[in-house]
This record gives structure tokens, sequence and C-alpha cells, in this order.
């Protein structure tokens, strides 16, 4: 399998409001970067679409080091969180509904063709690769202003 670095961040003017996502992928000393945006979306949906589109970029199955600020995506997989609410029919431990099912449900069958690690880095830390995916992200969702 071929080793790849992922950066990704989301980011929403308004929560729910305009949003934007970015993601760099590395292989070797090749470099890609994707973004986009919605005009009425989350963070969390914007974090977690940059992670699947990210995923969904990779052509062959591939062992990925996965870098998010995103607590909440980080959590949902480390944690396990994700797959009790999918065995429970999408409700969460307190028998809320889980939310972002639609992109959980896009995302789970890319963790099954790739082996993803994912790694927290703390927001406006300073990371050079979270911050280009923050600026990315940021400059998609202003283009829809």
């Amino acid at each position: 399998m071929k080793n790849v670095e992922i950066y990704t961040d989301g980011a929403c003017s308004g929560n729910p409001g305009k949003g934007g996502w970015g993601a760099i992928l590395i292989y070797k000393n090749e470099k890609k970067e994707l973004c986009g945006a919605a005009a009425d979306t989350t963070n969390n949906r914007m974090e977690l679409t940059a992670v699947i589109e990210a995923l969904k970029a990779l052509k062959f199955p591939c062992s990925v080091n996965l870098t998010t600020d995103s607590k909440y995506v980080c959590d949902a997989i480390n944690k396990g969180w994700v797959y009790l609410w999918r065995k429970n029919g999408w409700k969460k431990a307190d028998k809320k509904p889980a939310l972002n099912v639609d992109l959980w449900e896009e995302l789970l069958p890319l963790l099954e063709k790739h082996s993803v690690t994912f790694n927290w880095v703390k927001g406006h830390s300073g990371h050079p690769y979270n911050e280009r995916c923050d600026r990315m992200a940021v400059r998609e969702y202003l283009k829809l202003q």
C-alpha cells in the first residue's frame, strides 16, 4: 500500500452558515490541494466533507495518516462512537439521533477501503498544513458572499 499523508480542515461563518473545507494530500514529493464550499452547512459537516473528499481522491487503497483539528471526527472514529451509532440505528448513547448520518455513511466505506490512522492537532496552533487547510476553507466560503 502507498503511504499518504492527509491534512484536513473545515470552517463555517455562522453555525449553520456558509462553510468551506480544505484538504492537502501528500505522497512522496507530490502535494495535491482540494477544497470546496457549501452555502448552508455546519462546521462539523465541513470537517467531515474534507475527510471524505480527500479519501475519495485516492485512486487505490492506501495507508493514510490523516491529521485534523476536529475532535468530533477523531473521537467518533478513534473512540468507536460512529460504529456504535450505526449499530444502534444511528442513535447516540443518550438515545438522541446522531448528526450528519449521510456523511458518516459516506465515510465508513472509505475507511474500509483504506487503512486510516486519525490524528488530532489543535487548531490555530501554528501547524503549517492545518493552517493552510483553514485558509483554503475560509477562502472557499468567502466566495459564497
